[in-house]
């Protein structure tokens, strides 16, 4: 059992600064990208217990999500800027998923996880 504490970060940062914490101690190299975190995700097996998700869910809600893809956008080049704007869009028009949505979505993606929302 593993266990993310959504008392210890705010923003989808400190998320994968404590994911990397929990789930990769042994690790030179931290999550920092939403791919990475998916990545490191095959190599785990067992339960997630996500405290405080409902902390989360409000942290990692729309307004981070919008700052997530405004940002992607200002920066440009690597990211697909068309790909943003389209999922910022769909954030507004009230159909695009928040980050918490999407890394529910990462984890349950995952047959070899059980995700338990506490």
């Amino acid at each position: 059992m593993t266990v993310i504490n959504g008392d210890r970060f705010s923003d989808l940062q400190g998320f994968y600064g404590e994911v990397s914490h929990v789930l990769m101690r042994d690790e030179d190299w931290k999550v920092g990208t939403l791919d990475g975190f998916d990545d490191i995700l095959y190599r785990f097996e067992g339960e997630i217990i996500w405290k405080h998700a409902q902390k989360s869910k409000e942290d990692l809600g729309f307004e981070a999500t919008k700052n997530f893809y405004e940002n992607k956008i200002r920066q440009g080049k690597p990211f697909n800027i068309n790909l943003a704007q389209e999922k910022l869009d769909e954030l507004i028009e009230g159909n695009g998923q928040t980050l918490y949505e999407i890394l529910i979505e990462i984890m349950e993606s995952h047959k070899n996880i059980t995700l338990v929302l506490d």
